[in-house]
């Protein structure tokens, strides 16, 4: 599987996290327990996104943070926050596919990421 080390910061805190990149997930991914690391603080009136899969049961709200990966310029990554600890980060299309490029060589377990610009 395509995992990747990356760095995600709100305000003063900071986490590094290895996220699965998943081409097929629509959108970034986040563990309760990291969002709760990062400051997140929950609340069930926001928790309004609805994930598929293994994870449709559970409730997921948005929180926005910084994203360093190695030595690439910081972007801006959103995730559905889910209050499940049992998933691991996810990096998908919505947002994590649209900030970078990525190019998967499967036969040689490499990954590369660029930004998009």
């Amino acid at each position: 599987m395509p995992l990747l080390e990356i760095k995600l910061l709100t305000g003063n805190l900071e986490l590094d996290i290895v996220g699965l990149v998943d081409s097929g997930s629509a959108v970034n991914v986040l563990p309760y327990g990291a969002g709760l690391a990062l400051g997140g603080i929950w609340k069930p009136e926001k928790a309004n996104l609805r994930l598929t899969g293994t994870l449709a049961s559970f409730p997921a709200m948005p929180l926005l943070t910084i994203a360093k990966v190695g030595a690439l310029a910081s972007v801006e990554l959103i995730f559905a926050w889910t209050q499940n600890d049992n998933v691991k980060p996810i990096l998908g299309q919505i947002n994590f596919f649209d900030e970078f490029d990525v190019c998967l060589r499967r036969s040689r377990n490499e990954i590369e990421i660029r930004t998009k610009h």
